[in-house]
């Protein structure tokens, strides 16, 4: 395993812990992300969150060079919540809020 996975996997323990002890599940959780407005990623990631059911919400940003995407999705656990996340590794230049 390279250094990338191990710290992927440090880091995602780390959060995993965070969810646990930040609120009580199951319950909604509030994904942000910001992508490049008129960008390969934009279509991406709406195409990978469409395989989970939650609410989708899409802005520009004041100068429209910057799309956000807010996704509430009802996990029954963090690993849920890690999943998502995980399954978007493959996009570049994604931001994660």
């Amino acid at each position: 395993m390279s250094n990338k996975n191990n710290k992927s996997d440090n880091f995602y323990s780390r959060f995993k812990d965070q969810l646990l002890e930040s609120q009580s599940w199951p319950g909604i959780y509030l994904f942000k992300f910001i992508v490049k407005n008129n960008s390969d990623e934009s279509e991406q990631l709406k195409k990978h969150l469409k395989n989970y059911e939650g609410k989708i919400a899409e802005k520009s940003s004041s100068n429209n060079k910057f799309l956000t995407f807010t996704f509430e999705y009802y996990a029954n656990s963090p690993s849920e919540v890690i999943d998502i996340y995980k399954g978007l590794e493959f996009i570049d230049n994604i931001i994660s809020l």
